[in-house]
């Protein structure tokens, strides 16, 4: 009886990981001129992707990504309707490798750093290297899917440092022993050790993928308040700024009350 209740749950969840494949092709072929768009995921409500669009190049990050991708955040920032996002790829397998080498030298900081005022995650179906790794960790929460083998900022074996916050984000998630030895040592992580290392928050089941098991946390997240965990994010975000007693007294009503980024 178990092992086809067994076979049963698999053949459910791999149907469901058809649909979500599905669901991001039509999106991509939609906005196929865009390396960078928004859009709601029609089966959750209040939840919306932000879709990396570039196949050919595994979504390395270019200076036109880079420019979408400000605008998408500058447009999501004040819409109320959004209470989740969740940073993607529209290509199965992938999420991004990093920067374009080609157009690496034109980019005096690859950085995006627009906040964004409800929670968002990164859903990583594929190498996530260098600034790909960066972009997840300016994300609130880091899911990967369970067969990923390479997340990692190899920047010291090319003969430069992380540059869009790799060096600081990381540090602050891992700590500073474990952030030297990812840096230091340029080592790629398998979605398991990035777990057990704290550097991805959940990994999704073998037998379905990194943006199910985001889609599944959003679900969960976007069942809460939505002013409640607008103010919760950016009381913890600014919990590095102030003191422990000025932080005590923060309120929601003072957080919603202050001024934004």
């Amino acid at each position: 009886m178990i092992v086809p209740r067994i076979l049963r749950r698999a053949a459910r969840l791999n149907a469901k990981a058809l649909n979500s494949v599905r669901s991001l092709q039509v999106q991509a072929g939609v906005n196929a001129e865009k390396e960078a768009f928004l859009a709601p995921v029609e089966s959750h409500p209040g939840v919306w992707g932000l879709a990396l669009n570039r196949p050919k190049s595994k979504n390395a990050i270019s200076v036109k990504l880079l420019e979408q991708l400000r605008e998408c955040l500058e447009t999501v920032k004040y819409d109320k309707g959004v209470r989740t996002l969740i940073l993607h790829s529209t290509t199965v397998g992938s999420f991004c490798a990093g920067a374009d080498l080609i157009e690496r030298r034109t980019m005096s900081q690859i950085q995006v750093n627009k906040p964004c005022p409800m929670p968002t995650i990164a859903a990583i179906d594929g190498p996530a290297l260098g600034g790909g790794l960066e972009l997840s960790l300016a994300c609130d929460l880091r899911v990967a899917g369970y067969n990923v083998t390479k997340i990692g900022l190899p920047e010291t074996g090319l003969g430069i440092i992380p540059g869009a916050g790799g060096t600081q984000r990381a540090t602050r998630i891992l700590g500073p022993s474990r952030a030297k030895d990812l840096i230091f040592t340029a080592r790629s992580l398998t979605a398991p050790e990035a777990l057990d290392w704290g550097l991805v928050n959940y990994i999704s089941t073998p037998e379905s993928t990194g943006y199910d098991r985001a889609l599944s946390l959003a679900e969960q997240i976007t069942r809460n308040a939505p002013l409640a965990l607008r103010a919760a994010k950016q009381a913890i975000s600014r919990s590095d700024d102030l003191a422990l007693e000025t932080g005590l007294g923060l309120r929601a009503g003072d957080i919603r009350d202050a001024p934004q980024d």
